[in-house]
């Protein structure tokens, strides 16, 4: 662990600890970044297409409003107890050790294989200017220009990814005062006005079937928010970090959502087949190509497949981070090998970033070479966002219920959600509705194959939870004698 000195975090003599060496500005950017990507550039506006303007607003305002909760939720348990393990390590100390065990565990194979879909598509991007280059060439430098970047100390893994962020952030700003001044007749005239918004069908199409639709489609655009509590782990002050974190990101992107959607929705009607095309990766239908070349930029294609691919190696550097930090804290809670948990002197856990890194490449050449397995692994990792978003809930609430119990009051806690039992409690109920309406035509249809590419990773989760808890016979942790100690750095 890392003492204090200055208000300066200097590493401890171990070299299996990690270091805490991210800025404020990392932990901050590294959250706004993780939810700022293809989501909002390519499948907004399919969103649009299938609810309507209104539907979509309505849907992500919704999704905004759940994520809220948890990302305060999350916010009380990492400043109290700041662990690269994060929502593993909370899951194992306050519901049970074999959900810590499972949450983990799934954690680090979904982020592996996702970074493998990230370098795919890193050298797709990369083709739209290289189209006779073979692809595999530039997803295996991606893969080692990621591995150096997380190799050497985590501040350069914070600094990268603050600069990557903060384009995709200074993109959207841009597309807003370009998108608005079009819409008022300030760039071009006449004035577009609103009047896509009740153009045929508009605002509401599709009722209300169509807008759980995009519900869906607007949860994985806002994956990536526990980011904040594995960074957590490695902030120089996270009593401060995560809080003002948690307050700045999300009412960033909660606006940038919003107001992109409305701007899109407001230029580009929502029958044009153009927004479904966006949603196939078609980077000269996106959107925010078609904005900035109505309003006059001739290389708005090229500009915009550049930034989607700053979005790529962001994920994929995020992904290689937080899959590595998850693996190490396996290991030190005693449910990996423990090599994994061995650090270089800069605190980086070295074989774990090797072993995420291989399994991403497996991964990559199982899409080349077996495109059946590829599909099955991929699916396994579709819905492991919302089932830690419902550990989360879970841990939260039991930690909050076993804090009074033990005779604590909520003012102790360096800071606490707001309307609580409310926030935890809708959160998980949203994302058990979410989760169990991704593929509901096929309980329909009775769809097997579709049924278990949709939900591999419940099953997944169940058989890792339920094997460790016949293993080790572990039982729910009772509230009145559950390990409630904080960490002293994090005040």
């Amino acid at each position: 662990m890392a003492t204090r000195q200055g208000g300066k975090a200097i590493p401890s003599a171990s070299t299996d600890r990690v270091q805490r060496n991210l800025k404020t500005r990392h932990v901050t950017m590294i959250a706004l970044g993780g939810c700022i990507g293809t989501g909002l550039f390519m499948t907004s506006g399919s969103t649009i297409a299938k609810a309507g303007p209104g539907g979509a607003l309505v849907a992500y305002a919704a999704m905004g409003l759940m994520v809220y909760f948890l990302m305060t939720s999350l916010g009380e348990l990492a400043t109290h107890l700041p662990t690269s393990g994060s929502f593993a390590a909370y899951n194992a100390r306050y519901v049970d050790p074999a959900l810590g065990f499972a949450m983990g565990w799934n954690y680090w194979l979904n982020w592996a294989i996702t970074v493998a879909v990230d370098i795919s598509t890193a050298a797709l991007l990369i083709q739209y200017w290289l189209p006779h280059t073979p692809g595999w060439i530039w997803s295996l430098l991606v893969l080692v220009v990621i591995f150096l970047i997380n190799a050497l100390t985590v501040s350069t893994f914070g600094e990268t990814e603050f600069w990557l962020s903060l384009i995709k952030v200074v993109t959207v700003i841009v597309f807003l005062v370009i998108g608005l001044a079009m819409i008022c007749g300030i760039m071009f005239r006449p004035a577009v006005g609103l009047g896509n918004f009740t153009y045929k069908d508009a605002p509401f199409v599709g009722g209300f079937p169509a807008i759980l639709n995009v519900f869906l489609i607007a949860g994985f655009s806002f994956q990536g928010t526990e980011l904040i509590g594995v960074t957590a782990g490695e902030s120089e002050n996270p009593g401060k970090a995560v809080p003002k974190a948690i307050n700045d990101v999300f009412w960033r992107i909660l606006l940038f959502y919003i107001l992109s959607i409305f701007v899109i929705a407001a230029l580009i009607p929502y029958t044009s087949p153009n927004l479904l095309s966006s949603a196939q990766g078609d980077i000269a239908m996106s959107p925010f190509t078609l904005v900035f070349q109505r309003a006059g930029l001739a290389s708005a294609a090229s500009v915009m497949n550049a930034i989607i691919l700053t979005s790529v190696l962001s994920s994929a550097n995020s992904g290689v981070y937080a899959s590595t930090r998850m693996l190490y804290a396996l290991a030190k809670d005693h449910y990996a090998p423990a090599f994994f948990g061995h650090t270089t002197r800069h605190g980086i856990p070295m074989a774990s970033l090797v072993a995420t890194l291989v399994v991403s490449l497996a991964t990559f050449a199982a899409s080349i070479f077996g495109q059946r397995i590829y599909m099955w692994l991929v699916a396994a990792s579709g819905l492991t966002g919302f089932i830690v978003w419902i550990g989360i809930a879970l841990s939260h609430y039991r930690f909050r219920r076993a804090w009074v119990v033990q005779g604590h009051r909520v003012e102790e806690l360096r800071y606490h959600a707001k309307l609580f039992p409310l926030g935890p409690i809708l959160a998980l109920v949203l994302c058990v509705i979410v989760i169990g309406g991704q593929n509901f035509e096929a309980f329909v249809n009775w769809n097997w194959q579709e049924i278990g590419v949709t939900y591999i990773s419940v099953p997944l989760v169940l058989a890792l939870y339920l094997g460790y808890k016949i293993r080790y016979h572990t039982r729910i942790v009772p509230l009145e004698t559950m390990d409630l100690s904080g960490d002293p750095e994090s005040l």
